[in-house]
């Protein structure tokens, strides 16, 4: 079978990861496990995977059916896991980190990212409630978080650490205290959230940009009927007229272009290989630019549940 080369960048850790990887999250029980096997059969080398989604062990069982067809070895992958917000105290971080490094069935992560800069009350279930039924939030620092996290790089459970869902305030709070340096911020960013400003921030800081759901996330869970879907924007439909590539080819080439790591999420794999194959052209600067002008601050992740958190992070402007 034909693989697609996929280039990779070098983090400040001196770790390189693959530009374009396959997201997990939503990603069905009883389907993922074939996905991930999918997806390393045709070049897949980067898996995105998270304890909150509910499904490292069957990304793990796909991992490791892998590497014992022997097609390819642990070294070969860079995998991804985030600490949930249940376990933001400095001695749940570890807990959480060997929790996906069992279910994955491998000893050590490529990246560990912390998922959000707020914490849940701990030592419950991972969507706590107070008595009025609210989600129980916790007054832990993320400051703690993060200095748990490199102790887990010292111990060589994770490779590179970074942040997920962090504003330009809460990294720059990181950087000022961090003995190992975020390596990478993975957030929300498509054409109708480029999230330009926050990305060039992380650029001057030498600190890696990961795009999530860069496709809209049409499936997630709090969908409206009435909600704008990216892929069906007549604009970019046009674009995709014009280069021979779908919608969501010209979406992800233009992240690529701007030097960002991308992670769309797909559990088809006639999709798994269109998503990929976006190396054999490039979109004019022009076009570019066009793409950027759709911004609408359109924002889909927004937890407004968690908004109550001193730490939450959608209340400046990047």
């Amino acid at each position: 079978m034909t693989t697609v080369r996929i280039p990779s960048f070098t983090l400040n850790s001196g770790y390189e990861i693959p530009v374009f990887g396959l997201g997990t999250w939503k990603s069905s029980p009883g389907v993922v496990h074939q996905t991930v096997k999918d997806a390393i059969d045709v070049g897949y080398r980067h898996i995105d995977c998270a304890l909150v989604y509910g499904n490292e062990h069957e990304v793990g069982a796909g991992i490791q059916e892998k590497i014992k067809e022997g097609l390819v070895k642990r070294e070969d992958l860079f995998l991804t896991s985030k600490v949930w917000n249940t376990f933001h105290s400095k001695d749940k971080v570890p807990i959480c980190l060997k929790k996906s490094l069992e279910a994955l069935g491998v000893n050590y992560l490529d990246l560990y990212l912390m998922h959000w800069p707020f914490g849940y009350q701990e030592d419950g279930e991972l969507f706590p409630k107070n008595d009025k039924g609210e989600t129980a939030l916790s007054n832990v620092d993320f400051i703690e978080t993060w200095k748990a996290m490199e102790e887990c790089v010292k111990l060589g459970l994770a490779k590179s650490i970074g942040l997920s869902n962090f504003n330009s305030q809460q990294i720059e709070r990181i950087w000022e205290i961090c003995t190992v340096k975020p390596s990478l911020v993975q957030v929300e960013c498509h054409p109708y959230l480029n999230q330009k400003k926050l990305s060039d921030f992380c650029k001057s800081k030498d600190i890696r940009f990961t795009a999530y759901s860069p496709l809209g996330s049409q499936d997630r869970p709090w969908a409206k009927p009435d909600d704008p879907k990216l892929l069906d924007d007549p604009k970019l439909v046009e674009l995709g007229k014009k280069y021979g590539k779908s919608p969501a080819q010209i979406v992800l080439r233009w992240l690529v272009q701007r030097n960002l790591i991308v992670i769309p999420k797909t559990v088809r794999k006639e999709r798994l290989v269109e998503n990929m194959n976006i190396f054999d052209f490039a979109l004019s600067e022009e076009d570019m630019d066009y793409i950027y002008s759709l911004d609408c601050n359109g924002r889909l992740l927004v937890l407004q549940w968690a908004n109550g958190s001193p730490y939450y992070p959608f209340n400046v402007e990047f």
